[in-house]
């Protein structure tokens, strides 16, 4: 143990004066000993610190830090995070998200039961605002409450879920500090798209819980719902950045591996380019589909062609044949600069962004975050 500590749960903050609140009070009373909370605070403005300094002073039992640093974006908080932590795994809870009932038991019996590299969670996308279907909940693929071991069990099934998000996976802060710090790309958004399969990769050993760890909010402050050309660019060079290290590490040997990789980028890449049709044309669209597609084709392990035709063929184990057909048509279809697709993705768009548009509405209406 470090120091005594089994995890550190590391907030990063910035700006969120309604909802720390709630999110601390979703973690505290499930504190204990053995466990730190690290708050980063990224330089708010508003009362984030204060608001969770007074929830902080009803839980005197725990241990608690605040941390604050001039503002420099989430990959930042998050190194920060890395730094400062002292418990053996780490956790990242974002800011305003909801720990649920249960998930520091269920990660410290996995500790004790395997002590296992990683601990992997399923988790569930909030949508506050909506009337149907508010809760998305996503399971992963791995044996349940069993040990998995090597890089190419782990990493493989990682690629095949193309669930990226560093808050889903507890892992070993030795681990963070072997890769060393800074790790997450600062000014990058998607940043621990980037670095969880690095981190995966240096892992030997999973235990995947199956219990839902939390919930995600998502809400029209939510940075990764603000599309700019940025999103459209990082969002598929995230993935593509973690190619070399793939590569380094030993990864790429497997077939699995660089298969499922390439199929998680050509989705990745494909929703990317439709996204790219809710741009202002100011933004110059067409610019960043190009940049887009140059990025995308330099990430794969294998040929655009070789992706494609797996995908057509139902090679690709993740992906059913008949989602493979439809995804391998439309990337075709985006490769080469349809104007049936570009007609398709503009209707398309537009209708999303009328739909969003109508709920935010109805959510300042109602007064819903």
């Amino acid at each position: 143990m470090s120091g005594g500590l089994r995890l550190s749960i590391v907030v990063p903050a910035y700006n969120v004066q309604d909802f720390i609140a709630q999110t601390l009070d979703c973690i505290l009373p499930q504190m204990r000993d053995g466990h730190e909370l690290v708050l980063i605070d990224d330089g708010s403005t508003d009362a984030t610190v204060d608001r969770a300094r007074a929830v902080f002073a009803a839980w005197p039992q725990c241990l608690v830090r605040v941390i604050e640093q001039t503002n420099a974006g989430v990959a930042d908080a998050r190194n920060n995070g890395v730094a400062q932590a002292q418990g053996d795994y780490i956790l990242f809870v974002d800011s305003d998200d909801l720990l649920q009932p249960g998930a520091l038991d269920g990660i410290d019996a996995a500790i004790a039961s395997h002590a296992p590299d990683v601990i992997a969670t399923d988790f569930c996308i909030w949508y506050p605002g909506r009337t149907a279907r508010p809760l998305e909940y996503h399971h992963l693929s791995y044996p349940q409450n069993v040990l998995v071991q090597g890089q190419e069990a782990i990493l493989s099934t990682y690629f095949a879920d193309r669930h990226m998000y560093v808050w889903c996976k507890i892992i070993r802060r030795d681990i963070y500090l072997q890769l060393g710090l800074p790790l997450f790309p600062s000014g990058r958004l998607f940043e621990d798209m980037a670095v969880v399969p690095r981190l995966l990769a240096a892992c030997r050993t999973l235990v995947y819980v199956p219990l839902v760890l939390l919930h995600y909010r998502q809400h029209p402050r939510s940075i990764t719902r603000v599309i700019t050309p940025r999103w459209c660019t990082d969002f598929v060079r995230a993935l593509a950045s973690a190619r070399p290290y793939l590569e380094a590490a030993g990864a790429s040997a497997s077939a699995s591996v660089r298969t499922e990789f390439d199929a998680a980028a050509s989705l990745f890449y494909l929703c990317a380019i439709k996204t790219s049709f809710e741009l202002p044309a100011s933004t110059q669209p067409d610019q960043v589909r190009a940049e887009v597609r140059t990025i995308f084709l330099a990430s794969l392990f294998g040929t655009v062609e070789q992706t494609l035709h797996q995908l057509e063929t139902g090679q690709i184990a993740s992906v059913s044949v008949r989602k493979g057909r439809r995804v391998a048509h439309q990337i075709r279809q985006a490769l080469n600069d349809s104007t049936i697709f570009r007609i398709r993705q503009t209707v398309n768009r537009a209708y999303k962004v009328w739909q969003i548009g109508r709920q935010q509405r109805r959510q300042q209406r109602s007064g819903v975050s």
